[in-house]
């Protein structure tokens, strides 16, 4: 059956690949956006709906006519993404909608980091909404330490974390969501983790080599118990190393892409 599938988030690193591969398989998909839609041409298939989850504001009709909702709209603020959760199930329970895949994070229930908290908070909502859904927690993606990185190499000293990294490419991630809103409600499904559980330090290196640039780096490690949680591996799954581009694929192909 053909439903529209909203997609919240769907232009960000995640949204904007999970509409893609959606269009790509020949479904009619809706984003939902805070923003007008862009004055390029669309894509066969591709709607826009402008709404607001945070307040509230234009999300009924977003979701109006939806089949199937994913989720990857989120906020750094655990508390707003939260708020703006509960707004989206509320509108979806009232529409009807029969299946909400959500975009959550390994170690959600480990790690005391209020971002981590949030997304386990969420997760509980979309458990208790009445809507038939699917969870996926993926860990940290290549875009995340990149984007990290490129603020600390600017400094004398390139600061990075003293713990681990577990980095997965979004493109993967989003391969595994768009399959998940094709297929039936599935639950809390595997986690998918990147291929190669990695020293943050190390992947700092690795990250000044791909630049051409030569920096001391240095592990940061602060106190507390989020941090603790971090360097025993809370937000890493080993056993589900199901990632292949690694770190440095990521690197290679964000240089070939800024050259272009």
């Amino acid at each position: 059956m053909d439903e529209t599938i909203l997609v919240t988030g769907g232009t960000g690193t995640l949204g904007r690949l999970v509409v893609d591969r959606l269009l790509a398989a020949g479904r009619t998909v809706r984003v939902l956006s805070r923003h007008t839609p862009p004055s390029d041409p669309a894509p066969a298939g591709r709607g826009w709906a402008v709404g607001d989850l945070l307040s509230g504001e234009g999300v009924a009709e977003a979701v109006r006519g939806a089949g199937t909702i994913v989720h990857c709209a989120t906020s750094s603020n655990g508390k707003k993404d939260v708020a703006a959760t509960g707004k989206l199930l509320a509108a979806a329970r009232e529409a009807g909608v029969r299946h909400l895949v959500y975009i959550s994070i390994v170690g959600c229930d480990r790690v005391p980091f209020s971002y981590f908290k949030g997304k386990q908070e969420c997760e509980r909502l979309v458990e208790n909404s009445g809507i038939p859904y699917t969870i996926l927690r993926a860990t940290q993606f290549h875009d995340f330490v990149r984007a990290i990185f490129d603020g600390t190499s600017k400094l004398p000293l390139m600061l990075a974390p003293a713990f681990s990294y577990q980095t997965i490419s979004a493109a993967e991630v989003a391969d595994r969501l768009a399959a998940l809103a094709l297929g039936a409600p599935s639950g809390r499904v595997t986690d998918m983790g990147g291929p190669q559980v990695r020293e943050a330090t190390e992947l700092a290196r690795v990250y000044l080599r791909a630049q051409g640039r030569s920096r001391k780096v240095v592990g940061l490690r602060l106190p507390g118990r989020t941090f603790r949680a971090f360097r025993e591996g809370g937000h890493l799954t080993a056993s589900h190393a199901v990632g292949r581009g690694t770190f440095e694929d990521h690197l290679a192909e964000t240089a070939k892409t800024t050259a272009r």
